[in-house]
């Protein structure tokens, strides 16, 4: 657009999150225009709390007009914006839903990285939204686009995302500055300004040379490609196994819960869940299961670990004493060399957690003795606020992360030994009679997460769930009814949509027996 002598106000929204530096890149922009001697007017209408909401910035911006100074806008006004800067991709497709996208007017920059709300964190299963419907849509709903992932390139260079959006804006032309300007409102800031260039520059530069870059949706689900050899022996014996014995299909899969199962546990128990994997190969190659593409095999492959992996008590004193843990807090924060950084985390231990934690026999003991196990739990069972980098706690906790090494003996293992052994008996028990039942068996282990209170409701869930399999076995859609009983159970804590969606059940399968006159 030329928009060099603009005889109506240049308007440009930003949609950012705490942190990313909505605030200043507004100042920068309308810094930029007052040193053009232009007219600029910011404003902001504040985001809620806690990633449900992003802040809205508005700039608009115009040359005096003669002696006459222009009215500005305080709010940006759907089909009527210039320019929409979203510093997270979700909030670009949220932009667009607003209007404030119009396919004749706008510029789209937008980082194609995501940050996920409370409202996808919250949900037992994958609540993720699907950034699919945002890349499809972006080519209709804007004149132009400019997106790629502006954190990681603002990471790379020391600086917040904020600087690679203002590279971005000055590379796509879309104001009458040129470089030179922008670099002087960065300047004119006075705050880490080297590294604000240095992002800024890499933002610039990435916009004037585009390259091909695809985005999909962001699920955390990605899979390690296996490299041709491991130098530790144990793991290369297992990835041996994995090239040997399966479709290369799966090799990502099985390479990726080895190496998560490895730093869970250890090589042996690695090796546990190959052999587990093993069976269930076997038995979906008698069921012909390559004309599934060996769904049964694949969907073991990823829940099984998942189950092997479960969170207790000891796995999270390891993540929380880990030296990379630190470091990476550290470098969010921006912790120079010479500074102190204590991090303080809340934990609320229960009995059962402490009793998980047991050799399997006292832990049992201790349950079956409810005098004794609710009389220490009114010394636990009480919230702590822990400073993980004081000594005491430190080593407090780097000491229950040594446990790791008995935890095939503590009483939480052999529960959930006994747990996987009986969903993976329905599973193959289910198969030869019903294959998509026995898929969609497997995949029901996603309601089960978290420790403490988490896990046993998710527990809960998943045994009502499943009790409704043999009713199922061989009825036409059986593995439809599962997964809608499973979304049922993901929608609410207290578990009132699962119950309507037994009913609903319940009622489909009377409507089907044939009436005696």
């Amino acid at each position: 657009m030329d928009r060099t002598h603009p005889d109506k106000p240049i308007a440009l929204a930003i949609l950012a999150m705490g942190g990313q530096g909505g605030g200043v890149l507004s100042d920068w922009i309308v810094a930029l225009a007052e040193s053009q001697n232009w007219a600029a007017q910011s404003t902001s209408v504040p985001g809620v709390a806690q990633r449900t909401g992003a802040t809205i910035y508005y700039v608009e911006m115009m040359p005096p007009q003669g002696d006459r100074m222009p009215v500005l806008s305080l709010m940006p006004t759907p089909g009527d914006v210039d320019v929409v800067m979203a510093a997270e991709y979700m909030e670009a497709g949220r932009s667009m839903m607003r209007g404030l996208v119009t396919p004749e007017r706008t510029t789209l920059i937008a980082s194609s990285h995501r940050s996920l709300a409370v409202s996808e964190k919250e949900q037992a299963g994958d609540g993720i939204a699907d950034s699919g419907v945002v890349v499809e849509a972006t080519p209709v709903a804007a004149k132009r686009s400019v997106v790629f992932d502006m954190q990681t390139m603002a990471e790379k260079n020391g600086s917040v995302i904020s600087a690679v959006m203002f590279g971005a804006l000055a590379g796509a032309k879309v104001l009458p500055f040129d470089r030179e300007a922008f670099e002087g409102a960065i300047r004119a800031g006075g705050k880490g300004v080297t590294q604000s260039l240095k992002a800024f520059g890499a933002g610039f530069e990435r916009t004037v040379t585009p390259v091909v870059e695809t985005v999909e949706k962001t699920s955390g689900k990605e899979f390690l490609e296996p490299p041709q050899s491991l130098k530790d022996p144990r793991l290369d014996k297992l990835l041996q196994q994995i090239r040997q014995n399966y479709p290369a299909a799966l090799t990502p899969l099985l390479y990726t819960a080895i190496t998560r199962l490895v730093d869970y546990q250890d090589p042996a128990y690695a090796q546990d869940y190959l052999d587990r994997i093993a069976a269930i190969h076997r038995l979906d190659t008698s069921l012909s299961g390559e004309r599934h593409d060996f769904a049964l095999t694949r969907e073991a492959a990823k829940y099984v670990a998942v189950a092997m992996a479960y969170d207790d008590v000891i796995r999270v004193a390891d993540l929380k004493t880990r030296s990379s843990r630190f470091a990476r807090v550290d470098a969010e924060v921006g912790k120079k060399q010479d500074q102190l950084l204590y991090m303080t985390e809340f934990m609320h231990p229960r009995m059962e957690e402490v009793a998980g934690t047991m050799p399997a026999g006292l832990g049992r003991w201790l349950e079956n003795h409810p005098a004794v196990f609710n009389r220490l739990d009114k010394l636990v069972n009480r919230g702590r606020r822990v400073q993980t980098r004081t000594v005491f706690w430190f080593f407090s906790l780097y000491m229950v992360a040594g446990m790791r090494r008995f935890r095939r003996g503590l009483l939480r293992h052999e529960r959930e030994l006994s747990h996987l052994n009986g969903w993976l008996k329905l599973v193959t028990e289910t198969a030869p009679k019903d294959y998509p039942l026995a898929v969609e068996i497997l995949k029901c282990r996603r309601l089960v997460k978290g420790y403490s209170d988490t896990a046993a409701r998710g527990n809960s869930r998943f045994e009502r769930v499943l009790s409704n399999v043999p009713q199922l076995i061989g009825k036409p859609d059986s593995a439809g009814w599962l997964r809608r009983l499973t979304t049922a159970a993901l929608a609410d804590e207290d578990g009132t949509k699962l119950t309507g969606a037994q009913k609903t059940l319940e009622t489909a399968f009377e409507a089907e027996q044939p009436r005696v006159a």
